[in-house]
């Protein structure tokens, strides 16, 4: 169950987030892993962080044994439709991920930040800024699903030129049919970056999601998706 708690903004206003403690892994000898990595996941800009995408991969991602951390942005918080300004975004994702190393000492533990969408590419930009400005962003990994690299039928406004200054490893899950930027746009992108790898998932569109009768459930999808990005994790 995900345990509620106040992450205070710059200002003195604050927002919501839930941690949703990882389950304990089978180890080979028998025996369990104590989970070791937390997973900070912003939600996209038109939904707050109970969407159903939302809480379906931080429910699959904790049961997988990673933990999960996700929150809303002020806006949403407050209940508005329009996503603030790029500098209040990035400050309310570094108030968060400093609650979150508060709640959960560094020591043993690895950090990862992300999110779907706007989520993803606001937590990009806050480890590029820090990466850029000399000091260390402290994070082990970036996982961003469904990155936003340009918008609907604007393939001319990018939204990359920052990637190459993140050094941790990054992994980019997009649907083959995502109309905010397919693979083969993101290709050339990443080749630019130091650890970049792209999981592609077929005939899915934005949030992951396929046409067709004979399309896998939602469910299904999710479900593969999340199992390789726990691949991913551990061979960080």
């Amino acid at each position: 169950m995900a345990v509620p708690f106040t992450v205070t903004l710059p200002g003195g206003e604050s927002v919501k987030a839930l941690d949703y403690p990882a389950d304990a892994r089978p180890a080979a000898t028998g025996t369990t892993v104590a989970p070791d990595t937390t997973l900070i996941l912003a939600h996209g800009a038109g939904a707050p962080q109970t969407h159903p995408f939302m809480t379906a991969f931080a429910r699959g991602l904790s049961s997988r044994g990673i933990g999960i951390v996700t929150f809303n942005f002020l806006y949403k918080e407050r209940g508005r439709r329009a996503p603030d300004p790029a500098a209040r975004l990035e400050a309310c994702y570094r108030s968060v991920i400093a609650a979150v190393r508060e709640r959960q000492p560094r020591a043993g533990r690895r950090l990862l930040v992300g999110g779907k969408s706007m989520g993803g590419r606001i937590a990009s930009q806050v480890v590029a800024a820090d990466t850029r400005a000399g000091a260390s962003p402290g994070v082990d990994g970036l996982v961003l699903l469904g990155y936003p690299l340009h918008p609907p039928g604007r393939p001319d406004k990018l939204r990359d030129a920052h990637l190459p200054a993140i050094t941790a490893p990054m992994l980019f899950v997009q649907g083959s049919r995502d109309t905010f930027g397919t693979p083969d746009e993101l290709r050339p992108v990443l080749a630019g970056c130091t650890a970049a790898e792209l999981f592609v998932v077929d005939g899915g569109d934005h949030s992951f999601k396929m046409r067709g009768k004979s399309a896998p459930t939602e469910t299904a999808i999710h479900a593969r998706v999340q199992d390789a990005l726990r691949d991913w994790i551990d061979r960080l």
